[in-house]
């Protein structure tokens, strides 16, 4: 038996010397502190990367689209009061969104962009009740601009949109119009370039290629063209300067592929300038360790400026344009747990490697020293 455990012994591959022959240095324990901070640092980053998930990418043709996308938006125009100002939203199937604001907020500020005024939501199929109940109320006239004799006029807006419709000039001065007097339209007239607006919310449109815009005046469309009635200023006038405080598409997470127009801020140097902003949309989808699916868009962009005016030449009109094209393709980033056994085997490696390094230069610093003194002991040292 004691011939065996004798020859086991022989396996031993860390033999121990004897304490009497264990010669301890100043210079040993600064490398001894030294590779304890280094192992202790190195281990942090590696459990904090075993602790992240790992992510893995894939890019296939998106199968899966529903039939809307939602839009979230975030802009605030420092100098345009919000009366004034119009969200609009289009696509390519051709259908158009006029007036979206009942799924938007409208916030008036004052100069220095502090709130107030209460946010307003307006709701469009409010307004079409509220059409239907009029039709008791007493017709209003329209001061002989109603290609329909027997069209009413009972808001400032219906007698505007006769105007328009015979191409008149609305009056720069409505007060002799009964419906505007009644609306305080020249109060509104007054405070149009006093305050400002932050336009807020989301809104769902077709998941089709499209564009929506902010911009002065209300909306409307001539034979199926779409423009804005900024009477009565003119287009000059209105300074579109903006802060997009946020933009994204689908569900919103915050990161710089997904909110990249985040706090831009967008000067209108001159008057009458647009604002064009195009955006390529990226489907795409989160699957997290649990299961959990989130689907989202990423999106790069394009921005350019002009001013639009006569003598420049440029067509347009003043405001903050956005054109978006969704991809036809989705990347998917799925996150996966690290494997334990690769963790633990960067860990001894971690270790084993700075002892063995410390080893290394500890022998070499010691042995060094001790033939320095050598040298100098016998003379020999210059």
């Amino acid at each position: 038996m004691t011939e065996l455990l004798n020859k086991l012994r022989k396996f031993d591959a860390y033999p121990k010397t004897p304490e009497d022959f264990n010669i301890k240095t100043y210079g040993g324990a600064t490398i001894t502190i030294i590779s304890c901070i280094i192992m202790s640092l190195l281990f942090y980053v590696e459990l904090m990367s075993y602790l992240t998930p790992n992510i893995t990418e894939e890019l296939f043709v998106d199968t899966s689209r529903s039939p809307n996308i939602q839009i979230n938006l975030d802009i605030i125009v420092p100098q345009v009061s919000c009366d004034f100002l119009a969200l609009d939203a289009m696509d390519s199937s051709g259908e158009q969104h006029l007036q979206i604001d009942h799924n938007i907020y409208k916030r008036s500020l004052d100069l220095d962009g502090k709130p107030i005024t209460e946010p307003k939501k307006e709701d469009i199929i409010i307004k079409a009740k509220d059409e239907e109940e009029a039709k008791n109320v007493s017709c209003g006239s329209c001061y002989g601009a109603s290609l329909d004799p027997k069209r009413c006029c009972n808001t400032c807006e219906d007698v505007r949109e006769a105007y328009r419709e015979r191409r008149w000039a609305f009056p720069d001065n409505p007060e002799n119009i009964t419906q505007c007097k009644d609306e305080k339209f020249n109060e509104k007239i007054k405070s149009a370039f006093q305050q400002g607006c932050q336009i807020y919310g989301s809104l769902v449109v077709n998941r089709v290629s499209g564009s929506f815009h902010i911009a002065p005046g209300k909306s409307f469309t001539v034979n199926h063209v779409h423009v804005h009635d900024v009477q009565p200023f003119s287009s000059t006038s209105f300074n579109t300067t903006h802060k997009i405080k946020h933009l994204s598409f689908g569900t919103s997470i915050d990161s710089e592929t997904h909110n990249p127009l985040k706090d831009t801020l967008a000067i209108a140097e001159e008057g009458a300038t647009m604002f064009q902003y195009h955006i390529k949309i990226v489907p795409t989808a989160y699957v997290k360790k649990s299961g959990e699916r989130i689907y989202s868009n990423q999106f790069s962009v394009t921005r350019h400026k002009k001013v639009v005016s006569i003598l420049s030449g440029e067509s347009g009109m003043p405001g903050a344009f956005f054109q978006y094209e969704l991809s036809p393709l989705m990347v998917k980033f799925t996150e996966t747990e690290r494997s334990l056994g690769h963790f633990l085997t960067n860990v001894c490696a971690i270790i084993g490697g700075v002892y063995t390094v410390a080893g290394l230069i500890d022998s070499f610093l010691y042995h060094s020293v001790k033939l320095i003194k050598r040298k100098i002991e016998l003379g020999k040292f210059h």
